[in-house]
């Protein structure tokens, strides 16, 4: 009897024709929908090692005949590109870190139900979330705290997200359980020690998700470099590649001196090749990052 419910819960396991044709199904969809995210990417690519004659003759052929990375050279030669790289590395980099800082710091103690007065402190991050002061207002403090132009004005407004700080919070919640803590607190660890020797080494999914939202967000704004900053030194990489995508060439200005300067590539090759330079450095680091990644948004993601 025994060995005949054995071989009905197997059989129960075996994955069935409708299994095969379901699963098959699905792997087309999500491949198909894959391909139309990766698409545009791989053709900005490709155009950008095309001469634009070549890319006039085929508009839509990916693999170019001859590629060649004049565009790559020339766009490089430009002198706000090699400014704007250092200022987008030193913000994300520098906003990163401080902002991934301040999320363990207040996180933790936000994760203890003992905490007085967490409840309220909760219900005024929450409020952040759903009203904000509007952008006016933030221009006018940024004008009053003396950033008005520097690198910290792309920096400091938004350096700490109520929305990633109740992913961290929750994370620290259901990941970590309390024995850890109590254990530290018996060897004499104060809470300090504890949170730096005991907590930080298993927030490594938690953090290196935090790292990848905010070294995206801080890599990709361009809006507060346009409200904040009115030095072309002080540019940010994107700010840069906004100007190069929508310049008004019947203007005159650097950038339309370099895009329709002779013995250059035709502004439509440089820009191309202008987007991949600005999207490769981001981009890499997401392979390393994989891992934690995963595990992090889903852990974080649970709520109490």
């Amino acid at each position: 009897m025994g060995s005949i419910r054995m071989s009905r819960k197997n059989r129960s396991l075996i994955k069935g024709r409708g299994d095969y044709i379901l699963e098959a199904f699905c792997i087309v969809l999500i491949g198909f929908f894959a391909l139309c995210c990766l698409g545009p990417f791989l053709y900005v690519f490709f155009v950008s090692f095309m001469s634009y004659e070549e890319y006039l003759s085929a508009p839509m052929r990916i693999i170019p005949k001859s590629p060649n990375m004049n565009a790559y050279r020339e766009i490089w030669g430009y002198n706000l590109i090699h400014t704007g790289f250092r200022v987008s590395t030193f913000v994300t980099i520098f906003g990163t870190a401080l902002g991934v800082f301040l999320l363990v710091i207040s996180a933790y103690p936000l994760s203890k139900t003992s905490l007085k007065g967490r409840g309220v402190i909760m219900s005024l991050i929450l409020f952040t979330m759903f009203f904000n002061g509007g952008m006016i207002p933030n221009y006018l403090l940024v004008r009053n705290l003396g950033i008005y132009n520097t690198v910290w004005a792309l920096i400091l407004p938004g350096c700490l997200s109520a929305f990633y700080l109740i992913l961290m919070k929750n994370f620290i919640q259901t990941s970590i359980p309390a024995s850890l803590e109590e254990a530290a607190k018996v060897d004499g660890a104060n809470e300090i020690r504890i949170l730096f020797s005991v907590i930080v080494p298993l927030l490594k999914p938690a953090i290196a998700t935090m790292i990848i939202f905010s070294a995206v967000n801080y890599w990709n704004n361009y809006f507060s470099a346009m409200l904040y900053i009115s030095d072309r030194k002080f540019w940010p990489l994107i700010l840069v590649l906004r100007e190069l995508v929508v310049e008004n060439t019947d203007v005159v200005s650097p950038v339309t001196a370099m895009l329709t300067a002779e013995a250059r590539s035709h502004p439509f090759t440089l820009k191309m090749a202008a987007i991949i330079i600005v999207i490769m450095p981001i981009l890499m680091v997401y392979p390393f990052m994989q891992k934690y990644f995963i595990k992090g948004i889903n852990l974080g993601a649970v709520k109490e």
